[in-house]
């Protein structure tokens, strides 16, 4: 460290956004994702499909997003994920749930109205709440 640098703590401990996504919960291996794709169970909404399977290990449930370049150039997809991680965001999940969930948003979700995507965000987090304590026997046969 240059002598004239002024001493920086090496930790960000104050930054963090309380809303944000801590990495254990978020997908982050391509290995989770395929898993998910493969293994899991689908839930249809006008503006995304949302892929979810159940898991074994505790800690809540782990997020992820896909968003391709057929859905349009770098600005509309990084809005895209924005938009879709606020709403997850605003509609948090049960800590006692332990899921995969991946979220893949359809052309639409661009222009569609940000209240439109938060209550299917909700009806879909409800969907996969259902089945994690409902489905759980039918899930283990």
């Amino acid at each position: 460290m240059c002598a004239d640098a002024p001493n920086r703590p090496t930790e960000l401990s104050g930054l963090v956004k309380s809303g944000s996504f801590p990495r254990s919960a978020r997908l982050l291996r391509h290995s989770d994702f395929e898993r998910v794709y493969k293994q899991g169970k689908r839930h249809f909404a006008s503006h995304f499909t949302m892929f979810y399977l159940e898991r074994a290990t505790p800690g809540g449930p782990r997020i992820g997003f896909t968003v391709g370049r057929a859905l349009g150039g770098a600005v509309d997809r990084n809005r895209m994920k924005r938009r879709l991680r606020e709403a997850v965001r605003s509609n948090r999940m049960d800590e006692s749930v332990c899921v995969d969930l991946v979220i893949n948003p359809k052309k639409s979700l661009v222009r569609a109205e940000f209240p439109e995507l938060l209550e299917q965000i909700k009806r879909a987090f409800d969907v996969v709440q259902k089945f994690s304590k409902t489905g759980r026997n039918e899930f283990l046969r």
